[in-house]
């Protein structure tokens, strides 16, 4: 699977989060699902709360670790799915919840250990890996897959 196009970020403090969001959504805006990869503490669950607040959640956004998926709602009326599969052992425990109704809703999905799942992606998604490389610099790789 080959990437379309991609984008690379650096996030060097929280106070410029908000630019590096606001690049990715304009980026990745015709691509509802967005995996997000990185290792523990890498920052995927903060950079993903920077999102949020951009588009507009006026709700805490937090992983959703133990539910595997939060809902938030944006000042404009518009869904916004948050993941988190660290917990699963199967890609047949996402679908249980429904994961392919979520993919297809058109909604925003962001979620945290999409290879837990890769058998269930979407061809059309955008994938962000975190990489920190200090404690507070981050490089953010974004590619879009599939048209």
């Amino acid at each position: 699977m080959s990437s379309v196009a991609q984008l690379e970020l650096r996030s060097e403090s929280l106070a410029d989060l908000q630019q590096v969001a606001q690049e990715i959504i304009t980026f990745g805006k015709a691509y509802p699902v967005w995996l997000f990869e990185g290792a523990m503490g890498a920052g995927k669950t903060t950079l993903i709360k920077a999102i949020c607040q951009m588009k507009g959640v006026e709700d805490t956004v937090s992983s959703p670790t133990f539910s595997l998926v939060n809902e938030y709602l944006t000042r404009d009326q518009e869904l916004l799915y948050h993941f988190d599969f660290y917990r699963i052992d199967e890609e047949e425990e996402a679908l249980d919840i429904g994961i392919d109704e979520y993919f297809y809703s058109g909604n925003y999905c962001f979620v945290e250990w999409p290879s837990k799942i890769e058998g269930l992606w979407p061809a059309k998604h955008l994938q962000i890996e975190v990489i920190p490389d200090s404690n507070s610099n981050r490089l953010i790789k974004v590619s879009q897959y599939g048209e």
